[in-house]
């Protein structure tokens, strides 16, 4: 039984790593398929296989599919070399769950074909921890967005949701619960640079958003 219990319209961090620590993002080919299947898995009817669907709508962007029915609402992700993290707000029950077992299996699949491999490429299952605060929904979405910088990855393969927040983009994310506390994007980019100082030095402060 899982420890946490996913409900709708609440927030959770989402989070998982390669098994071993293994590298599950090596190039920017990979990090763009995992951001699809982010984009298409996010879907109250089934899609089938992306690759199959490639052969059909192969001018089909990202964010394409906003006016579907969604099973979770995105607010804020990265992507590293070795892991993942992710807000999301479910909408339909069980809709966390089902996506991310459609991410991870088809990204699995996907991976193992093109790296020549077999087995597990994720520690089991995904990490969730409930956003009960804003306070906490804040200092999360901090950690996220700026996760490569909070493990120091410098140029290594990263991408995140900190490009939409800074200039208040239109993306992938659902930013107004965290942007609509603030003035303008300049504002919370003031906050979130502060908030990583002490997420870096305090590692409780860390442990206090993974737990």
């Amino acid at each position: 039984m899982r420890r946490t219990q996913f409900a709708n319209g609440e927030h959770y961090h989402i989070f998982n790593r390669g098994v071993d620590k293994r590298e599950i993002f090596s190039d920017s080919e990979d990090v763009v398929r995992f951001l699809r299947s982010m984009d298409e898995f996010n879907s109250v009817e089934p899609i089938g296989s992306i690759y199959e669907n490639s052969f059909s709508d192969s001018k089909k962007q990202l964010g394409s599919l906003a006016s579907k029915l969604k099973l979770v609402d995105f607010i804020c992700y990265c992507l590293n070399p070795n892991h993942y993290h992710f807000i999301l707000r479910q909408r339909e029950e069980k809709g966390i769950e089902k996506f991310m077992h459609r991410v991870g299996t088809g990204y699995t699949k996907f991976f193992n074909n093109k790296c020549k491999r077999s087995g597990s490429l994720f520690q089991g299952t995904f990490k969730a921890v409930h956003i009960s605060t804003n306070e906490q929904l804040l200092h999360t979405s901090v950690y996220v967005n700026l996760n490569d910088r909070v493990h120091r990855l410098g140029d290594s393969v990263s991408k995140s949701s900190w490009g939409e927040y800074k200039n208040n983009q239109k993306g992938f994310c659902e930013k107004d619960i965290v942007l609509g506390q603030f003035n303008n994007a300049t504002e919370y980019k003031k906050f979130a640079e502060s908030s990583l100082v002490d997420i870096l030095e305090r590692k409780d402060m860390e442990k206090l958003l993974l737990d």
